[in-house]
């Protein structure tokens, strides 16, 4: 059990990281809209949501997934929002911390590569507590456990239980996949929530 002094100083450490990344300008002249990282961490938080990277709704209010796919994204999990928001139990650290522009053929872009290589190895290890880690979409799940193929690893969500479990992309396209999948709703949904409910009991 560390002490109150160490508690203190893990805090510390925490923050001055999370100045830095949200100090950030790193890739500004390859941002339309300009730096704005959108993160929370905590020392405290037993359960990490590693996402893609904000959306301009996500830029506008400097709140994580607070769009459409985040409301997707919440239900899936089974939680409320004053569960997904307390910081004090939820992290929530995407692959690229700012919002990435437009593809010319529309959709988001993908995460800025220097971003992740960056800021998570300085930001996640300074939560100890992460019991359980989500990679939500494929980007988040390529950091994070290297090339492959999005429904191959979210179909054997198992590989990794109950320290790691990929998930697609929350947002409306997942519709037409969530159909020809029925076990994603089926079997791992049950399974997730029953599984985060243990770990911020």
């Amino acid at each position: 059990m560390p002490s109150a002094e160490e508690e203190s100083a893990a805090e510390a450490a925490l923050a001055a990281a999370a100045a830095e990344a949200r100090a950030c300008r790193l890739c500004a002249p390859h941002l339309p809209l300009g730096p704005r990282p959108v993160f929370r961490v905590s020392t405290t938080a037993r359960l990490l949501i590693i996402g893609q990277a904000p959306g301009t709704r996500v830029h506008e209010t400097g709140i994580p997934f607070n769009d459409a796919s985040g409301r997707r994204l919440r239900a899936w999990l089974g939680m409320d929002e004053a569960t997904f928001y307390d910081v004090s139990r939820v992290a929530i650290l995407p692959v690229g911390l700012c919002y990435p522009g437009r593809l010319p053929r529309g959709g988001d872009a993908p995460p800025r590569p220097e971003c992740a290589p960056l800021w998570h190895p300085r930001l996640r290890p300074l939560m100890p507590a992460i019991r359980l880690t989500l990679l939500v979409g494929s980007y988040a799940q390529t950091h994070v456990l290297g090339p492959g193929q999005m429904t191959a690893r979210v179909r054997d969500f198992r590989a990794h239980w109950p320290e790691i479990v990929p998930l697609p992309h929350p947002s409306w396209r997942t519709t037409a996949w969530e159909r020809r999948n029925p076990w994603f709703v089926e079997d791992l949904l049950p399974a997730l929530r029953a599984l985060i409910a243990e770990v911020l009991a």
